[in-house]
């Protein structure tokens, strides 16, 4: 590659026996030796392995243009970044040219007349694959002007030029992305007037500004990404146009907690600090993910929107950054996470869903608590006997005796603020909570064992074994029965409690 980059002029290119290839035609042979080497490819990119990956493959191969197409968070802009790296690491173009003209396939007024005028001693500069990529939001003030160009008089009356001129064009983004990856995105949004000035340069390769009609054979592989839900809220994708595009490839979420907790892991930006003085156990790691898998399945939740992955990512951050403020109150020098660190996520889930009438009657916060409490029962189910069927078996029920302390009129609050010691021994303070823990996972660590306590007091208000009320700085743990004959007026006060946590 340095003897390559030391080429500067047309002639030693061609000495130096340089073949020319189209960019589909580059994209296509790279991937070829890649598939050949069982090179992974798309790192990064989880979950989509047996799915979307093998679709986009067969496309490069095809060498066709490509519309993604999926719900928010579904890594679609990502994928289409990583596709530069199936691009020469360097590619030669004529010197000076906007367009950076291909030495031996110019399209340009000045790569035409640079060669006519130089030949072989034609300088050479060389591109880098970073620089072969152009993306492009759709909004709906974009203008023909901007993709494709339009007439500068300022450039015709610099270079004393006519307007039957094509020097005089300003050209637009596609044509300065000439042998690269030209992506826009959310192309719905795109306005149907604008979407049809794409239709010759996709099919065609013809470009018109103002009456110009020029056969410039711009070498674009096309990448564009659209949200299903646009196509009803907000605009949709013109046939012709979605014609001429000729393979969609189809997103999805993750499928399993697994691939989710691996996205979430590689994507959540947390410190070196908190990494070492915050320990998060593979359960809130794990109910994290649930809360999303939650939202995607809620009646309260606008399923057409979708739940973006950054829910997690999100969520995540906050779990740790609220473990990590209480530390750092409480004057420790680390610690680990609570379930009653989850209060922090909030503001994380709230922002990161629609919701439907039914769940804006609810209210965002009371949704999120939903989510949180929906979550916390499905995975109760994967670490200790279903409350439920304990219920109706003719073995002893295990948590028969930490219900009947309740039963008997005792109540546990579970503050927020709390230090280890005093979480300690609240937690303890519950007959046979630990025994049970012990029963069924006795090898955890100290600190596991108080979550899986705190978590199973939870579970078990989830499955209404148990009386949960939320507190302004925490929550409060008492029976059942008692709380189903509270007054009004107890039902109310508990009310305005959650509303003001949430």
């Amino acid at each position: 590659m340095e003897n390559l980059l030391n080429i500067k002029t047309f002639g030693e290119l061609k000495a130096f026996g340089y073949t020319s290839r189209s960019l589909k035609q580059e994209l296509r042979e790279n991937l070829i030796l890649q598939l050949k080497n069982k090179d992974a490819g798309f790192e990064g990119i989880i979950g989509y392995e047996d799915t979307v990956i093998p679709d986009l493959q067969t496309a490069i191969l095809s060498q066709h243009n490509i519309l993604l197409l999926g719900l928010r968070g579904q890594a679609k802009t990502r994928i289409a970044r990583l596709m530069v790296n199936l691009l020469d690491e360097y590619v030669p173009y004529i010197a000076g040219s906007e367009l950076f003209d291909d030495p031996f396939t110019p399209i340009s007024w000045f790569g035409h007349q640079k060669l006519e005028e130089s030949g072989d001693d034609t300088p050479i500069a060389w591109l880098h694959r970073s620089d072969r990529y152009t993306e492009k939001l759709a909004t709906p003030d974009v203008t023909v002007s901007d993709l494709i160009g339009d007439v500068d008089p300022i450039k015709a009356a610099t270079l004393k030029l006519t307007y039957s001129d094509e020097r005089v064009i300003h050209f637009g983004l596609i044509p300065r992305a000439h042998r690269s990856i030209f992506v826009i995105n959310e192309l719905p949004d795109l306005q149907a007037r604008i979407q049809v000035a794409l239709f010759n340069i996709l099919q065609e390769r013809d470009i018109q500004i103002r009456g110009f009609k020029l056969r410039l054979p711009i070498d674009v592989q096309f990448v564009f990404t659209a949200n299903p839900e646009d196509y009803t809220n907000r605009g949709s994708i013109v046939t012709p146009l979605k014609d001429r595009i000729e393979s969609q490839i189809l997103t999805h979420y993750p499928r399993s907690i697994e691939i989710s907790r691996k996205i979430t892991q590689q994507e959540a930006s947390i410190s070196k600090d908190q990494r070492e003085k915050i320990e998060a156990d593979g359960l809130v790691k794990d109910l994290i993910e649930q809360i999303a898998f939650e939202a995607r399945n809620s009646e309260y939740v606008d399923q057409k929107s979708g739940v973006s992955a950054r829910l997690t990512i999100s969520a995540y951050e906050n779990l740790i950054s609220t473990a990590e403020r209480r530390m750092l109150i409480n004057g420790e020098s680390s610690t680990f996470v609570r379930m009653s660190d989850f209060a922090g996520v909030i503001p994380a889930i709230t922002g990161k869903i629609e919701l439907v009438y039914e769940g804006e009657q609810e209210g965002s916060g009371k949704v999120a608590s939903i989510l949180m409490g929906k979550a916390i029962k499905s995975l109760m189910i994967n670490y200790f006997p279903d409350p439920e069927k304990q219920k109706r078996a003719k073995t002893p029920n295990p948590y028969a005796p930490i219900i009947n302390w309740f039963d008997n009129g005792n109540t546990v609050n579970l503050l927020d603020g709390y230090l280890l010691d005093e979480y300690k021994a609240v937690l303890n303070g519950v007959p046979e909570l630990k025994n049970v823990i012990k029963k069924f996972h006795p090898t955890l660590s100290k600190n596991q064992q108080l979550l899986l306590m705190e978590f199973l007091l939870h579970g078990l208000s989830e499955f209404s074994q148990v009386s949960k009320s939320a507190l302004d700085n925490g929550y409060a743990f008492k029976d059942m029965l008692g709380s189903l004959f509270n007054t009004g007026f107890e039902d109310e006060e508990d009310d305005l409690n959650e509303d003001n946590r949430y």
